[in-house]
């Protein structure tokens, strides 16, 4: 029996053996909130989730001429989170297995992690000692780019854009703190992060320095309905006018992969790492009203040396919008260039439309593309995509 097997069998037997039935709550909540066990004293809660995306992707290759195209699950994950000793302490987990998920070219099946599947994608413990202020410790999302920020189960297109794939910061291990403070109706939140700064699972030693991030986020209208300023589409449909504006920066020292935190690892023709230090400036804004939303982002990766790292600049815009019978429309172009012939990132154009049914919000939609790649030194591709989401 695979490893993989085994885990999912362990967790499931976990969840109905942890307590007591006859000591215990059980609560089946609405579709995308999951089952939640909690004891009759409340010492502790799961909650048990899980979704699954499927995928088809054809592509026209406008040179060659040629077609080709795949079917895979994109992404199959399983959640638990909830509070462990008192409501101040809220942890989570999430596990991936998708061969995207547990094995690519900066995931699983490294050396740097063990040659094995890379499983774990999240794994913190949040402690919130006072108001709205959070220390996170364990492995998370760092405090990027919008986009990147964003669920992959709640973004308006199949998926991100060119601008996250080369930019984002992804997870890494170590520790966040998050606060929001409020002035009247303008509410402003603050993030910072230290981190290893090789990125998630990395089971050898740290060969360089860490890595340190800050995002700060203004939101002048007050607060989005059901925290629609980290979805894409406007399912809320928002009655006022609802802006964020965010900056992240991160300085990443002694870099060891071509992308910081996730890429291909570089090494010298001797065979040893090459250390580089990495700078990484993303700027975003998103906003939203009676279901139309706008969304851009800009992008700037720079290195101390030009030794093959992913350096360039990208920016990315959206439109989009949702009728209230569940049927959204949205279009979205991207574009990255590079400053450095070195550079790991290839330059090129993303024009991307978008159509979407939500049946069940988020929980259960299917999503469409059809997308236009201009590349300056590779073929032009035409994508197109079709996906399902299911979350309980």
């Amino acid at each position: 029996m695979r490893l993989t097997t085994k885990f999912i069998l362990f967790a499931i037997l976990m969840v109905f053996l942890i307590t007591p039935v006859s000591a215990q709550q059980v609560k089946v909540n609405t579709l995308g909130k999951g089952i939640v066990f909690e004891p009759d004293d409340s010492s502790y809660s799961l909650k048990l989730g899980m979704r699954f995306q499927s995928l088809y992707v054809g592509e026209q290759n406008l040179d060659s001429e040629v077609y080709s195209d795949q079917a895979l699950v994109r992404r199959a994950r399983l959640k638990f989170d909830g509070h462990i000793y008192s409501e101040k302490f809220i942890y989570k987990i999430q596990l991936g297995f998708s061969n995207r998920d547990t094995r690519n070219s900066s995931s699983g099946g490294l050396s740097q992690n063990s040659n094995t599947a890379n499983l774990v994608l999240d794994a913190v413990l949040k402690y919130n000692p006072v108001g709205d202020f959070e220390v996170w410790v364990g492995q998370a999302v760092l405090p990027g780019n919008r986009e990147r920020l964003i669920s992959s189960q709640k973004i308006q297109f199949v998926d991100r854009s060119l601008l996250s794939s080369g930019f984002n910061l992804d997870r890494d291990m170590g520790i966040q703190f998050r606060n929001t403070s409020t002035f009247g109706s303008v509410i402003v939140k603050q993030m910072a992060a230290v981190s290893i700064g090789e990125g998630r699972d990395i089971t050898t030693k740290n060969p360089g320095g860490y890595s340190y991030t800050g995002r700060v986020e203004l939101l002048p209208f007050g607060k989005f309905s059901g925290k629609g300023d980290y979805t894409g589409p406007d399912l809320a449909r928002e009655e006022d006018i609802k802006l964020s504006i965010g900056a992240a920066f991160d300085y990443n020292d002694g870099a060891v992969r071509s992308r910081g935190h996730s890429g291909n690892f570089i090494y010298t023709n001797s065979g040893e790492l090459v250390q580089n230090d990495l700078q990484t400036l993303l700027l975003d804004a998103i906003i939203k009203y009676k279901g139309f939303s706008a969304h851009g982002e800009f992008a700037n990766r720079e290195a101390n040396r030009d030794t093959g790292f992913g350096t360039g600049t990208a920016y990315m815009g959206s439109l989009g919008y949702v009728w209230q019978n569940g049927f959204g429309i949205a279009g979205r172009f991207a574009d990255l260039t590079t400053d450095d012939i070195f550079s790991s990132l290839k330059e090129y154009s993303e024009y991307t439309l978008g159509v979407s049914k939500y049946i069940s919000g988020h929980n259960l939609k299917i999503q469409a593309s059809a997308g236009y790649l201009d590349f300056v030194a590779n073929d032009d591709i035409l994508r197109m995509q079709v996906h399902m989401e299911i979350a309980l």
